[in-house]
């Protein structure tokens, strides 16, 4: 009897089971209906934009989907409509390398520029042969990357530096038109870039809410969107309303483009949203119809825009063409004419820069122009001061060319004053006070035979020809020891102003022969600060030759290019005898930048202070990319605080050095949070998420300096 109780029960637990395991299954087929609900809407409201629902019934199912999430814990998957927000604060935004590199275009601004770029991509192809054009609508927001592992959304990032980005994934997932799965057949890896922004509405709804609780409005909408999605409260960010379109490709596993439209008739089925008015034309008329009709209705749109961005189409030719050290060849941006404002001159002052050309400056009456408060302009020289006839107290037209640099248009001649006088160039430096001198330069230019041709000119610029002109001198240091050149932590404006006027240092070179003594004699320095800057001269001492190449501060030799040289050369002295033509075989350097490299390293100047950098011990050969192995190899450190030894960027270097690698944010994926005194909130989130947190000694024998 006892075992057939025993066998009742059994069945009986068996038929309960199944009967709870039958509702389950119930339960997940009708969340997994109202998911689909959900998502079937948001790609015809937000992809298509062909809604077929009202917002009551869209609500009813979401609050039904959520009624059943809640009610069945166990069901909840990260693809769910009702997973968009996440419950608590972010703790910081930890980076994500991008496969590919987000790159940025080149900016033409005029339909001239426009036929020179299809021109020179024609040149670079060397045959005559059929071009389209996709083009799109430059959206003014902030970029970023979606990756989709079979179907699912895996992370969103911001482009940051291009290589590294910020990992946006949760605020990325409160925007409804990102799709947190994609539709029917998904590829395996699918990583798209595109642009979150904010509708002009949004943006005046949210800046009327900050205004009365006392907080400053957002000056534009891509401001807006750019620091929404820096907020660490998704709730907060939800309730923005931000959109995304998306406009290219990054990675791709398991699936194919033959070319640029075939990629967004793919990706909208996969339901991604691209932009309706995205267009493919069979050749530049046809595009250039496309930038004027829309230079002209652009204010009609919800969003803002500042261009058109012109593709070629086929990735073929794409790939011939290749990319340049900052942006694709196949690609452009033809930007709007900027937005204009009028001001008053106050007056015109004079700067000294490095070279020593004399840049003449308006000082405006402060006025705000396309939501930035401008106060200068540069007029670049007096040719173009003649040109505008320009003068103190005049009423200008001025605007942001390409929206960043306020330059002026044109001066309302009658509004000026009778009294009113012309800008005479002046006599002397407005520093040193010695005599100006009008520059000779020759000039290099192509022609149809593909040659290079030369002529005298008399150039546009004034310049102090004083080589110990305070402002060359204090110009030229600044640059040196500038953070993408011999990032010397500490030789700032004011310790440089201190070190020329005391003529501790009158050349490049004089930096390394700076010591302590001198240092403690200046009221700036402590003890303390004395070190660190010795230390960081120091330090400079062992940077690549591509810094020092960049830090010399060459004409038209940027970072890119010299870091470029550095690799191609290796060793300073191989520049001492090298010819034009061979600086011109390389591809990225055209031949004034090479006229450039050749006349610098021609001077007598330039071999003497090569050879008192040699005396002070400087690195001047380029070592070759390896990664050393050691025991922190791999490991992510992050430094917080003021520490003693070293910069933050010294001990950057440091870490770096030994194969390690360093965030810049807070996040579970740290190894070790380096602290010194006085840290930050960088330490208590790291006491939070329970990290390895050292001291500065624990660190420096790790990097066996200890």
């Amino acid at each position: 009897m006892k075992g057939e109780n025993r066998g009742t029960i059994k069945r009986e637990k068996y038929r309960v089971n199944e009967l709870i395991m039958g509702e389950l299954d119930k339960i997940k087929k009708e969340i997994e209906k109202l998911r689909e609900q959900i998502r079937d809407a948001d790609y015809k409201y937000y992809v298509l934009s062909e809604p077929e629902i009202s917002d009551k019934e869209y609500d009813d199912i979401l609050k039904q989907l959520k009624g059943l999430e809640e009610k069945y814990p166990q069901l909840i998957t990260p693809d769910s409509p009702t997973q968009r927000v996440s419950g608590g604060l972010l703790e910081g935004f930890p980076t994500v390398e991008h496969k590919i590199k987000m790159i940025s275009l080149d900016n033409t601004y005029s339909i001239e520029e426009l036929k020179d770029w299809e021109n020179k991509i024609k040149r670079i192809l060397k045959r005559d042969v059929y071009i389209d054009y996709v083009v799109e609508l430059k959206i003014d927001g902030v970029s970023c990357a979606l990756t989709y592992e079979k179907g699912m959304l895996l992370t969103g990032a911001t482009r940051g530096d291009g290589t590294i980005g910020e990992d946006i994934t949760t605020n990325v997932k409160t925007i409804k038109s990102v799709p947190l799965r994609l539709r029917g057949d998904a590829p395996e890896v699918l990583e798209v870039r595109g642009e979150i922004y904010m509708d002009k509405k949004d943006l005046e709804n949210i800046n009327k809410m900050r205004l009365k609780l006392d907080e400053q409005p957002f000056a534009n909408p891509r401001n807006a969107a750019s620091g929404s999605l820096k907020l660490l409260d998704p709730s907060i960010v939800k309730e923005r309303n931000l959109k995304c379109f998306i406009h290219s490709s990054g990675l791709a596993k398991g699936v194919e483009f033959k070319n640029h439209y075939e990629f967004f008739e793919k990706i909208k089925a996969l339901g991604l949203r691209i932009n309706p008015y995205n267009k493919l034309c069979k050749d530049l008329d046809e595009v250039i119809e496309y930038c004027l009709s829309w230079q002209s209705k652009r204010d009609s749109l919800e969003y803002e825009i500042d261009g058109i961005v012109v593709k070629v189409n086929d990735y073929r030719l794409r790939k011939e063409l290749a990319e340049t050290l900052k942006s694709p060849r196949w690609a452009v941006a033809y930007k709007f004419p900027a937005h204009q404002a009028t001001t008053t001159v106050q007056k015109i002052e004079f700067g000294v820069g490095r070279t020593g050309i004399i840049t003449p400056v308006a000082i405006l009456k402060p006025v705000e122009c396309a939501g930035v408060t401008i106060s200068r302009s540069t007029l670049h020289n007096f040719d173009e001061i003649e040109r505008l006839d320009v003068r103190e107290g005049d009423t200008v037209l001025i605007e942001r060319a390409g929206e960043v640099i306020p330059k002026i248009v044109k001066v309302i001649t009658t509004k000026r004053k009778d009294a009113s006088k012309k800008i005479k160039v002046p006599m002397v430096c407005p520093v040193c006070r010695q005599k100006l001198a009008k520059e000779k330069e020759e000039e290099v230019y192509p022609v149809r035979s593909k040659t290079f041709k030369k002529k005298a000119s008399n150039g546009v610029y004034w310049y102090c020809i004083n080589p110990d002109c305070p402002a060359k001198i204090k110009q030229s240091l600044l640059h040196f020891a500038s953070r993408g050149a011999m990032d010397i932590e500490g030789m700032g404006e004011s310790v440089v102003e201190e070190l020329v006027n005391r003529n501790l240092v009158k050349s490049l070179a004089d930096i390394y022969k700076i010591t302590k003594e001198d240092l403690l004699k200046l009221p700036l320095f402590a003890q303390k600060k004395a070190d660190n800057l010795i230390l960081a001269i120091a330090v400079s001492k062992k940077r690549q030759v591509s810094r020092l190449l960049y830090a010399l501060g060459m004409h038209h030799i940027g970072e890119k290019a010299a870091s470029l040289l550095a690799d191609k050369f290796k060793k300073i002295d191989m520049f001492f005898k090298l010819k034009k033509e061979d600086l011109e075989r390389i591809s990225e350097i055209g031949p004034v930048m090479a006229s450039s490299v050749i006349k610098f390293f021609a001077s007598a100047k330039a071999k003497k202070l090569i050879e008192e950098f040699k005396k002070s011990g400087l690195n001047l050969s380029q070592e070759e990319k390896t990664i050393k192995q050691s025991s922190i190899s791999g490991k992510v450190f992050i430094f917080t605080g003021e520490l003693k030894s070293f910069s933050r960027s010294q001990a950057k270097e440091s870490a770096e050095a030994l194969g390690a690698k360093c965030a810049f944010s807070i996040s579970k994926n740290i190894d070790y949070v380096v602290v010194g005194e006085n840290p930050g909130s960088k330490y208590e989130k790291a006491k939070k998420l329970h990290l390895n947190i050292i001291t500065e000694q624990d660190f420096k024998k790790l990097i066996n300096l200890g």
